[in-house]
């Protein structure tokens, strides 16, 4: 039977929510078990680990992953939550919105793909300035999938030491193997500048290095997004590993009158005004329309209207645009 020892890991793996190692010491009583000749018995608990494994890689329809918080190291290094974001509510341009629905179809549908030797586009490139919704599409795929998302935290990942941040970043790698999930990297530059330029600093090429090859390995099911502002500044060599590079722009006229028409459609806004008031903020990115609009509704929920005050909104406008003209200037 199990050791007391083997009873005091299943409890405290549970207790932890460390999946892993509940499985792992059940399997160490299972062969226990078998090697005290009772074969039977460690056959079922084979069957019932096997069967807790397929529980926690597999969706039920309509159903979500369910979400394993980080433990131990892995709770440094990645912040987990379980968006409710979804494409729809976003404002995408056309192209934008074919690549990812692309990566959606295939997505759920990756098991008849390798029925046929193919890969769904799991690892994707996000490139664009601050503000246009690169955060908010990893959100967006997490919701619609109804995945976890994780998002990898810099400050913890990397150290002085490069063994110590090649062994973060494995783990990181590991937990996309062994919780399904969203797992992004933002502000990507930070690690993937391009190697021997005039900024490069010897440490950090280290980590790229390492995260191009744990990329290349990785054949999770887990989708793997980088996000950043400065796509001239990245290394060649890591669009080759992605499959996906989709490229984000600041929203023209017509996108920011529908994003207004989005944010605000608890309240009466006419056609002509939103129209208006696209042309006008024209400059703006996703994340700075959203906030002007939504000071605007607070506004309104303030003065128990549910019309918003076009004049007030334009204001808000003019003076974003401005402070963002002087910013530029400084």
């Amino acid at each position: 039977m199990a050791t007391a020892q083997q009873i005091k890991s299943l409890l405290k793996s549970y207790g932890d929510a460390d999946n892993e190692r509940f499985v792992s010491v059940a399997l160490q009583i299972a062969a226990h078990e078998a090697r005290g000749g009772k074969g039977k018995l460690a056959s079922e608990l084979k069957r019932l680990v096997d069967e807790i494994r397929n529980k926690q890689h597999s969706v039920q329809p309509g159903g979500s992953v369910p979400i394993a918080r980080p433990h131990g190291e892995l709770a440094t290094l990645l912040a987990a939550s379980y968006p409710r974001t979804h494409l729809s509510e976003m404002v995408l341009g056309e192209s934008q919105a074919a690549q990812l629905h692309q990566v959606l179809v295939e997505y759920r549908q990756q098991s008849k793909l390798r029925e046929h030797g193919l890969e769904a586009k799991r690892k994707l490139l996000l490139v664009g300035p601050p503000g246009v919704g690169k955060t908010m599409t990893s959100w967006a795929l997490a919701g619609e999938l109804k995945l976890p998302h994780f998002t990898v935290q810099f400050h913890s990942l990397i150290t002085k030491y490069m063994g110590e941040t090649a062994a973060k970043l494995f783990a990181v790698f590991e937990a996309m193997r062994h919780t399904r999930g969203v797992y992004l990297f933002d502000e990507f530059d930070a690690i993937g500048a391009m190697r021997g330029s005039q900024h490069d600093v010897g440490e950090i090429r280290r980590v790229l290095n390492s995260f191009l090859q744990f990329l290349e390995q990785d054949d999770s099911d887990s989708l793997v997004i980088a996000a950043t502002n400065l796509e001239a500044l990245l290394d060649e060599a890591l669009f080759r590993r992605f499959d996906e590079v989709i490229t984000y722009h600041l929203p023209g006229a017509i996108e920011i009158a529908n994003l207004l028409a989005n944010r605000l459609a608890a309240f009466t806004v006419d056609q002509t005004s939103l129209e208006q008031l696209g042309k006008q903020a024209v400059g703006l990115s996703h994340a700075e329309v959203a906030r002007v609009a939504d000071e605007a509704a607070k506004g309104a929920v303030l003065a128990d209207s549910r019309t918003i005050v076009v004049q007030v909104l334009g204001d808000a406008i003019t003076s974003r645009l401005e402070r963002k003209r002087s910013l530029s200037r400084g």
